[in-house]
């Protein structure tokens, strides 16, 4: 399975990356900003989207509304902003900044459940 990491801290992105490879993902992109993002998933349509809300440029809501207009993709948004991910795309999943691997893990497992209905 294949994910795309919205983060803009490398840090942050290798420990959802370590994470997600507990859930049974293999590959991964990473994007930095919005732009990336969304190019990065036209290259290779990602299983599973992380997202942090705030990026340096540009805002990872922004960059999932954008990918998941074509067709929907399970959503995880990790960020220390879960207020904004709750008003501007209620029903999405998220875990809150700082996090630990287990959270990453419950939230993605929820993600997919959800994708499968």
């Amino acid at each position: 399975m294949h994910a795309l990491i919205i983060e803009d801290e490398a840090l942050i992105a290798i420990a959802i990356e370590d994470a997600l490879r507990d859930c049974g993902f293999t590959s991964f992109d990473v994007a930095i900003s919005a732009e990336e993002a969304v190019a990065a998933a036209a290259r290779t349509c990602p299983d599973l989207i992380t997202a942090d809300v705030e990026l340096r440029p540009g805002c990872g809501i922004t960059a999932v509304q954008s990918i998941c207009s074509e067709q929907p993709i399970p959503v995880l948004f990790i960020t220390g902003r879960p207020s904004e991910v709750r008003i501007r795309m209620p029903g999405y999943g998220f875990v809150e900044k700082p996090f630990s691997a287990a959270h990453i893990v419950d939230g993605t497992r929820l993600a997919l459940e959800n994708r499968d209905g």
